[in-house]
C-alpha cells in the first residue's frame, strides 16, 4: 500500500498535477499588452521638434522656464534678479539634459509627456531620451533669442499663464487657435 501510495505521489507531481491541481489553481493575472508608439521617420530622424508635438513642447519648456526662475528667485527672498542673473538661469533651463521628457500615444495620437504637461493614462508606453531631449534644448533656445531673454522674464514676473502665452499661445506660438488640453482626471471629473 505504502509503495502505491508513493509511485502516485511520484508521478502526480512528475505529470505536473499537484496539490495545486487537485484544489485548483490561483487565478491567473489579467495581462495587459501596450504597445510603444509608433514613430514616423520624421518624429525619429529630424534634428527639429515634428509639428504635431510643439503645442507640448512649449508648455515643457514654458515650465521648466517658469520652475527654474522661481527657484532662483526664491534663493534671493523672492525679489526680481539682475539681469545676469536671469540670463544665468535662462541659459541653465534650456541646457539642461530634458532626459524626462518622451513621446506617448494616447487615443490614436502621438503625445509629448513629461514635467509640467498633464498626466497620461496609466498604461502607456513612453519613449524618452534618443532625439528628445536635443529637440527640446533647441527649441528653449530659439525661443529664448527670438523672445529676448527680458521679455520672458517679464512674462514670468507677470505668472505662468503669462509666460505660456508669451511662448506659446501668441499670434505665431505653436498653439495658437489651438485649445489647452486638459488632464485627463479633470476631464473626467467635469464630465461626471
Amino acid at each position: 500500500m505504502r509503495a502505491a501510495l508513493a509511485a502516485w505521489l511520484v508521478l502526480s507531481l512528475l505529470g505536473g498535477t499537484g496539490a495545486a491541481d487537485m484544489c485548483g489553481a490561483p487565478p491567473a493575472a489579467p495581462s495587459h499588452s501596450v504597445p510603444a508608439p509608433q514613430l514616423s521617420p520624421e518624429e525619429r530622424l529630424s534634428p527639429h521638434m515634428p509639428e504635431s508635438l510643439r503645442c507640448d513642447a512649449c508648455h515643457a519648456i514654458a515650465f521648466q522656464i517658469e520652475e527654474q526662475l522661481r527657484k532662483a528667485e526664491g534663493k534671493v527672498g523672492k525679489k526680481a534678479l539682475k539681469e545676469s542673473d536671469y540670463i544665468e538661469v535662462l541659459e541653465r533651463s534650456c541646457s539642461q539634459d530634458w532626459e524626462s521628457y518622451g513621446v506617448l500615444e494616447l487615443d490614436g495620437e502621438k503625445r509629448l509627456s513629461g514635467p509640467g504637461l498633464p498626466r497620461q493614462q496609466p498604461l502607456s508606453v513612453l519613449v524618452s531620451g534618443g532625439p528628445w531631449p536635443g529637440r527640446l534644448s533647441k527649441l528653449c533656445h530659439g525661443y529664448v533669442g527670438e523672445q529676448g531673454e527680458a521679455h520672458i522674464y517679464g512674462a514670468h514676473r507677470r505668472g505662468p499663464a503669462a509666460l505660456r502665452q508669451l511662448l506659446c499661445h501668441g499670434d505665431k506660438g505653436p498653439c495658437a487657435g489651438r485649445k489647452e488640453r486638459q488632464d485627463p482626471s479633470k476631464a473626467l471629473q467635469n464630465e461626471l
